[in-house]
């Protein structure tokens, strides 16, 4: 899981832009599947096929980011955010373009820290003029933050473990399960931080009978912290709701009774803000039932991301068992089947 979450987050995949990463996670799953394809949103389909259940996991790919807005004449870029970026955390980062270009963020002169806006801020790539940044960058192109994993102890610092961490979990989930009853469809997802756009056609394509999302999930264990139950090496978190779903009570009771069955640690999570794809998935069509396994991270939408690669193991565990259960929706789910 360590090489595997530090491949993951160290390459390129800020939303729209998830091709490198895309390529990463086929070759990771290729063999351990019966089939793997793309669609046009570039989301990617990893499928072991049965005859039982359709069961739709979804982890998206991929990451936050800054898009060129202008090139000024002195070879300064203007940005904007690609998901949740502030920009008190941009500030003296360093952030890289798909193809391989390095740039600081600057601020202009600012008497009040508490006014700082991404207005304030400009990208600089070391170019000397327009023409020359017009060679290195174009308007449109998106960067990331440049930052290399870090493994302190058994726990990984670094960008994108929301939600590289999430597609962990899913293809060791994939590597282990051996039989199963179930047809899973594993998506990696594009575009989750700027609306939960790749998790909303895919499910429409699939339409599953069960979803199922992965994804991290905010902690309250730091230094005045956020009133939340979750806390990094406690264990995986069983979602109860979030802003964009309240995870159907069947599914949270199914994983809630697997982790006790399996020894595995687990915590409730509810979540005020924030969402992940199940929020899309469980509005397709008629409706899907849904929920979700998070994986505590702290830091989360910084370049210091800091998960637990023993709460990943948890969290991995937990979704092998629920893929390897047979589910007999007539009796669990009678609703969706009317």
């Amino acid at each position: 899981m360590k090489e595997l979450l530090k491949k993951l987050s160290e390459t390129y995949g800020p939303a729209g832009r998830e091709d490198k990463i895309r390529q990463v996670i086929q070759d990771e799953v290729k063999n351990y599947v019966d089939e793997v394809f793309t669609d046009p949103m570039g989301n990617l389909y990893a499928v072991k096929k049965g005859k039982g259940t359709k069961i739709m996991v979804a982890a998206h790919m991929d990451e936050i980011g800054i898009i060129v807005t202008y090139i000024d004449k002195h070879g300064f870029l203007r940005f904007s955010n690609v998901g949740g970026v502030s920009p008190q955390i941009l500030l003296g980062q360093r952030v890289t373009f798909g193809n391989g270009v390095v740039g600081s963020i600057g601020v202009e002169k600012l008497d009040d820290i508490k006014k700082l806006t991404l207005e304030k801020l400009y990208l600089d790539i070391g170019a000397k003029n327009k023409a020359e940044a017009e060679k290195l960058v174009k308007i449109g192109d998106i960067a990331t933050y440049d930052r290399e994993a870090t493994v302190m102890g058994t726990r990984m610092i670094g960008k994108a473990m929301d939600n590289r961490a999430g597609c962990a979990v899913v293809i060791q989930a994939l590597r282990e399960l051996k039989e199963t009853e179930n047809e899973i469809y594993a998506v990696f997802t594009t575009q989750e931080e700027v609306g939960l756009r790749g998790s909303r056609t895919s499910s429409y394509r699939i339409n599953p009978d069960l979803g199922l999302a992965v994804d991290v999930t905010l902690v309250g264990d730091t230094p005045e912290p956020p009133q939340l139950n979750v806390a990094l090496g406690k264990g995986a978190a069983i979602k109860v709701k979030d802003a964009s779903v309240i995870c159907h009570p069947k599914i949270k009771a199914m994983l809630s009774e697997l982790a006790a069955k399996h020894s595995i640690p687990v915590q409730l999570e509810v979540m005020t803000a924030g969402g992940t794809d199940a929020g899309a998935i469980h509005l397709t069509r008629k409706g899907v039932p849904s929920g979700v396994i998070s994986v505590p991270c702290r830091y989360v939408h910084t370049p210091v991301e800091m998960v637990d690669l023993e709460d990943m193991a948890n969290a991995s565990r937990l979704l092998t068992a629920f893929l390897s259960s047979p589910v007999k929706m007539q009796e669990a789910f009678p609703c969706a089947l009317d």
